[in-house]
């Protein structure tokens, strides 16, 4: 059975949701503590980029986010983290808020949205390895970091650097 979610960017009546979602979906405080400090990071984080999928009556169960990272010094996206409530991943829940996320991405002025994450999930939102288009962290250069171009933009070169570390 196929379930269709319902997408929407984040209310404020939905932050301790969103941060119980994170902390049943990594199992630890750790990515409790990351979500937090992008909140806090006027460099890193940009109003209206958490989107959240939600149950028929509206209740959040997944979310992606979006926060401001550079490639050099061209602002481009991040997107994470992605969580998912344990009874209901692998249901879309987690896809359809990457791709609400990546396609409101699409409509803005950065060129591009990297992501850390599994290199079997993210490729089916079009991200390929980060090396390929010429962007290196010192920490993470490897299949787990990825890019995306978004628009019709070209994807910067260079060193990539995240505002925001715990």
């Amino acid at each position: 059975m196929s379930i269709t979610w319902n997408t929407r960017v984040e209310t404020t009546s939905d932050l301790e949701t969103l941060r119980d979602i994170t902390r049943a979906a990594f199992g630890r405080e750790f990515e409790v503590g990351f979500l937090d400090a992008h909140r806090a990071d006027p460099v890193a984080w940009i109003p209206g980029l958490m989107f959240v999928a939600t149950t028929p009556d509206d209740q959040p169960v997944a979310y992606a986010l979006l926060t401001r990272c550079h490639v050099d010094h061209v602002p481009v996206l991040s997107l994470g983290p992605v969580a998912v409530l344990p009874a209901y991943q692998r249901q879309g829940a987690g896809g359809a808020a990457v791709r609400a996320a990546l396609a409101t991405a699409r409509d803005r002025p950065e060129p591009a949205a990297v992501v850390l994450g599994h290199a079997e999930y993210y490729p089916r939102f079009g991200f390929r390895q980060a090396t390929e288009f010429g962007i290196h962290h010192p920490q993470f250069d490897g299949p787990n970091m990825m890019a995306v171009a978004l628009g019709n933009h070209a994807v910067p070169t260079g060193t990539l650097t995240y505002p925001v570390t715990v």
